[in-house]
């Protein structure tokens, strides 16, 4: 295995996902995730999926025939149980989730409580386009503000430009 690298959030099928990511049909946007997967990930390579594959929609499933390397699936919100007997055919494995490096890996963020102490953060996806955030005090305006929670990271295909990535490209060793 040369490298391990993450994305959530794939919604193959899913017109909602295609039309808030930009592209005019869901072809297009299933073709724009598989292009920029295969362009990065080698046969050898591990990518580990946090969730969501399709939109409890099988019939897209079989797409991730087309994607390079090994996938490890933890399991999404939209990511049928009943499902995972044909799921086993495309991943290595399927979990709830992982730890890896020090992080814990989900598809939904874990309680901030769960994290102290524990873990150097929670890479995950379901959140789409959202940030976790946490109050701060701004020394410039006196008051408070909500920052990026760093504990945080958020591997949703609209944080990733859809393609997956390693933990240096997320700013970690």
């Amino acid at each position: 295995m040369s490298n391990v690298r993450f994305i959530a959030d794939l919604h193959f099928g899913h017109k909602w996902a295609a039309e808030n990511r930009g592209f005019s049909s869901i072809e297009e946007h299933n073709d724009k995730i598989i292009e920029n997967w295969n362009k990065i990930v080698n046969k050898r390579d591990l990518t580990i999926v946090l969730g969501d594959i399709t939109m409890e929609d099988r019939s897209f499933i079989p797409l991730m025939d087309k994607l390079l390397g090994k996938k490890i699936l933890i399991g999404g919100n939209h990511d049928i149980r009943s499902d995972y007997k044909i799921l086993k055919n495309y991943f290595e494995a399927i979990l709830g989730c992982e730890m890896y490096k020090g992080f814990i890996l989900t598809h939904i963020p874990i309680h901030p409580s769960e994290l102290e102490g524990r873990f150097r953060g929670n890479i995950h996806g379901h959140i789409h386009n959202n940030i976790i955030s946490k109050p701060s005090w701004s020394s410039v305006t006196n008051s408070p503000i909500m920052v990026k929670d760093t504990n945080y990271i958020n591997v949703s295909c609209e944080q990733i430009n859809l393609t997956p990535v390693s933990l240096k490209e997320l700013g970690f060793s």
